[in-house]
């Protein structure tokens, strides 16, 4: 089955990289030379020890993969240059010559035989530059490129406070080259083709194209643009040609518009089913460029008070969010690393992803495309603001939506992330990012988030929908206090799109304990992993009863950097994920969300990791999708088995242990098939431990 998906995957995930007998799109990631500049100074490229200490890197690279992860407030933050040879062939010296960056952290200078082409200010977002006057044929050619990671207060995010931006050129680069006419690379980096899609149901759906194309010659040019509409086995259903009359100056728009009737719908997870659009400039009959696009058609309608509607039919929107860096490499991630954190989303059940808080890889949306999950993606206003970042702020927002135009998985644009005061500030630049939005791309939603939890807040109702983040128990209030706060919003603001955005709380695995109660501060060094699974078993209960939140977004599916913070004793860490940042093991609360939304057989017993128990009379909590399951301690049944918090959920109260080495195991018969699980729990004696008693078992690891 994952093979099929990738593979289908490689078919739709072509966008700008699409090969015609003019473009050619090739990897420019080896033979790249890497040296920070001199204690955090810029250094001349011209200065005598600008040839010393360079050392050889392979792209995806950053330079904070250990530092940034290991030591609180402690990390490279400043500039650093790559460099790499590039050999211009004599034969291509009429061609166009492009570099294509998918992610720089976070501000980048291009050079050219030490000539400036190009400056970019954003770490998320793809840039594109055109490089061939620059270039000598014949001879070996020196491409620079400065990155900066420092903070600035005109580019977003404005601190590393909430995570952090990794330093280097660490997504992959293209080397791109196409004939003197050819559709645009260079707008805004985007693909250079708009699908846009209207009144789509079972019976049709409005198609129109609209393409940008600029030439590179000083002569107009009569030319032909065609667009071909291939169903997913590769058959073709349309095809439209017209003449296409191409000035000599500024890039120029055409459109084409398609009626597809009785189409197969793009259906999320049920049925992702994705069509392509290949657009291609012709001279006569030759092919002169092309590129590919996929379409997925698909009706998202959201109802307040209701939820998300897909195709006229209510979805369920279980959502997790998600950090891009992983234990050891930073944000220098490949594509294994993509699909190893989609292959867990989507094993734990969920629907919908919130990628925060900033664009994510072009290859993640291509996938979420072909796997059918519905996706939220923003950019990095979070936080604080300046008052020097508008301008930044919405051009992040135009690149984030003109780079990812035609993906069908995404729903929704993030315009910020708890960004306050001064709120007059705030509301206004919101409100120009909305706009904005709009005038981009009128057929999607746009949202805003807030952490207060009341639509009053100043900042609130300047987009779409409204998400609210709320951490009840962990910075505020008890876990219960969810449910009076929903029942407030339901019945004082019924009409408004609310989505609950973040909740959660910190989980160190090797902090255990039995002894809860509603309320951690989270300031605190200990952060058992219990309270987690606590704060989830009754938050997700309280959420699934009330469509009035049209989604919910668990805070996070993994641990992740935080390079200003020591919490729960872990330097930089935000351990809220329900994966250890190494991404090796799964917490209670990941199996507790997978029995209630995966369709997979789940039988799960809690508390694995607290084997050294507290209390000699307890209580077994079991994970069942399955049915009741029966439970046996020490091979002897145990009885009294009761419902919790949903129909997933079942807990033995009053359990006492023996002395020593306690054998739990769960199974059930479902279908024919029998499953199990089983744990050990040693009891020596009645304690309880303070907090300062925890230790992690390796000082720096990697969970």
């Amino acid at each position: 089955m994952r093979q099929m998906l990738i593979l289908l995957t490689i078919w739709i995930s072509s966008n700008v990289f699409a090969t015609a007998e003019n473009r050619v799109t090739e990897s420019f990631n080896d033979g790249w030379s890497f040296k920070k500049a001199p204690s955090g100074n810029e250094l001349a490229i011209n200065a005598p020890e600008w040839e010393n200490g360079w050392q050889t890197v392979e792209i995806p690279h950053t330079w904070n993969d250990r530092d940034m992860q290991l030591y609180a407030n402690n990390f490279y933050e400043g500039v650093a240059y790559y460099r790499k040879m590039y050999y211009f062939p004599e034969e291509m010296e009429d061609r166009r010559i492009y570099l294509r960056f998918e992610g720089v952290g976070a501000c980048a200078e291009v050079f050219v035989n030490r000539q400036l082409v190009t400056t970019h200010h954003g770490g998320y977002s793809a840039f594109a530059c055109e490089i061939g006057c620059l270039l000598k044929p014949g001879t070996e050619n020196e491409i620079i490129v400065k990155a900066d990671n420092r903070s600035r207060p005109c580019v977003i995010p404005i601190n590393h406070n909430l995570f952090g931006v990794y330093g280097g050129i660490y997504r992959p680069v293209w080397l791109i080259t196409t004939g003197p006419y050819a559709i645009c690379v260079t707008d805004y980096a985007s693909p250079g083709v708009y699908i846009t899609q209207e009144n789509v149901s079972e019976k049709s759906a409005n198609v129109r194209v609209r393409v940008k194309v600029g030439n590179g010659t000083r002569q107009p040019a009569s030319l032909n643009i065609q667009n071909t509409l291939y169903d997913q086995s590769g058959k073709i259903l349309k095809t439209d040609t017209r003449p296409l009359n191409l000035s000599a100056q500024g890039l120029q728009t055409f459109e084409t518009s398609f009626l597809v009737k009785n189409p197969i719908l793009w259906n999320g997870r049920k049925n992702p089913y994705l069509y392509k659009i290949v657009t291609r400039l012709l001279h006569g009959e030759d092919v002169i460029d092309e590129v590919s696009q996929c379409l997925g058609l698909r009706n998202i309608r959201i109802v307040a008070g209701e939820g998300l509607y897909l195709n006229g039919e209510k979805y369920p929107m279980y959502g997790v969010c998600r950090h891009q860096d992983w234990w050891g490499l930073g944000s220098a991630l490949k594509n294994e690393h993509h699909d190893a954190d989609l292959d867990m989303i989507m094993d734990i059940g969920a629907t919908t992803v919130r990628f925060a808080h900033y664009q994510q890889s072009d290859y993640l949306y291509s996938r979420c495309d072909s796997l059918g999950l519905i996706i939220w993606a923003e950019i990095p206003f979070v936080n604080r603001v300046s008052g020097l970042e508008a301008e930044n702020a919405r051009n992040q927002l135009r690149e984030l939506i003109r780079q990812n135009f035609n993906h069908p998985s995404i729903y929704v644009w993030g315009l910020h992330n708890e960004v306050y005061q001064p709120h007059e500030y705030t509301r206004e630049l919101t409100q120009s990012l909305h706009d904005l939005a709009k005038t981009e791309d009128p057929g999607r939603y746009t949202v805003s988030v807030n952490g207060y939890g009341h639509v009053e807040h100043p900042v609130n109702l300047s987009a779409d929908i409204q998400g609210m983040n709320r951490y009840f128990g962990w910075y505020e209030k008890n876990i219960k206090d969810i449910q009076p706060w929903v029942e407030k919003m339901e019945k004082e603001y019924p009409y408004q799109k609310l989505m609950l955005t973040e909740y959660g709380a910190d989980a160190n695995i090797y902090h255990q304990t039995e002894y809860l109660g509603e309320a951690l501060n989270w300031t605190r060094e200990f952060y058992p992993e219990t309270f987690q699974t606590k704060t989830h078993e009754y938050q997700w209960s309280i959420i699934s009863k009330h469509p009035y939140i049209l989604a919910s977004y668990l805070w996070n599916m993994f641990d992740f950097c935080a390079p200003l913070w020591t919490r729960g004793s872990v330097p930089a860490r935000n351990m809220k994920g329900l994966v250890t940042f190494d991404r090796k093991i799964k917490k209670d609360a990941y199996f507790w969300y997978k029995a209630n939304w995966s369709k997979d057989p789940v039988v799960y017993l809690t508390q694995r990791r607290n084997t050294d128990r507290e209390k000699q009379t307890t209580s077994v909590t079991i994970y069942s999708n399955t049915g009741i399951p029966a439970v046996y301690l020490n091979g002897k049944s145990l009885p009294n088995i009761r419902e919790g918090y949903t129909s997933v959920h079942y807990i033995i109260d009053s359990v006492t242990l023996a002395k020593g080495s306690n054998t739990l195991k769960a199974v059930t018969v479902h279908n024919g098939k029998t499953y199990e699980d089983s744990i050990e729990w040693i009891y020596a004696g009645e304690k309880k431990r303070e907090a300062d008693t925890y230790t992690n078992k390796e000082e720096h690891a990697g969970f």
